[in-house]
């Protein structure tokens, strides 16, 4: 579909940056849905967990290769030995239900086998962060209103293009939460299924 915003002048700018912001979002949620527990390991689950490393909070990926040699275990083998014991904590603090061993050169996380009652669970939690990027998306498209109507104000644009503007904002919105939606029911899917 061809952008009304972007042929007008005043509105280009407003176009491009709302586009970015809401395609931001997006693919922030799909990184949450990929660090989500599914039953299987998965080296995205440690995405979230950050380790205290000489006083900067850093991703586990980025302390050691991470790896999943078989569908129930989680392989993580740290750049530097010392860090072990960190690593460690702070997986099993991580709140993620996991219990890392380590035998002094890599730390294995065992990855159990979801109850009914954890699914439901990391749905609900899934479903929370949903609704909190739905509303990032809608107070990107609140922002992407005011900027329209200040360009109205400013006389940069007729009322005809303000009400074009304003639609296809909406439009824009409806689209990136209706995919956020979709990305939420697939995952969910895959977490309720045994």
């Amino acid at each position: 579909m061809a952008s009304a915003m972007a042929s007008i002048e005043a509105l280009k700018g407003t176009h491009r940056e709302l586009k970015t912001r809401m395609e931001k979002s997006v693919e922030d949620f799909r990184g949450y849905l990929l660090s989500a527990r599914t039953g299987r390991a998965n080296v995205h689950m440690l995405d979230h967990v950050k380790v205290d490393y000489y006083g900067t909070d850093t991703p586990v990926a980025q302390m050691g290769q991470v790896s999943t040699p078989e569908p129930t275990m989680i392989l993580v083998q740290p750049y530097d030995m010392s860090m072990i014991g960190a690593i460690e904590k702070a997986i099993r603090t991580s709140g993620n239900n996991l219990n890392p061993m380590s035998d002094g050169k890599v730390i294995r996380v065992p990855v159990p086998p979801m109850t009914e009652e954890r699914r439901k669970e990391v749905v609900k939690q899934l479903n929370k962060t949903l609704e909190d990027h739905k509303t990032a998306i809608r107070n990107i498209r609140r922002d992407g209103n005011d900027q329209i109507k200040k360009a109205a104000k400013d006389k940069l644009i007729s009322a005809d293009d303000e009400k074009r503007a304003n639609e296809e904002v909406q439009q824009l919105t409806d689209a990136e939460i209706r995919r956020i939606d979709e990305m939420f029911k697939a995952k969910e899917k895959e977490i309720m299924t045994v």
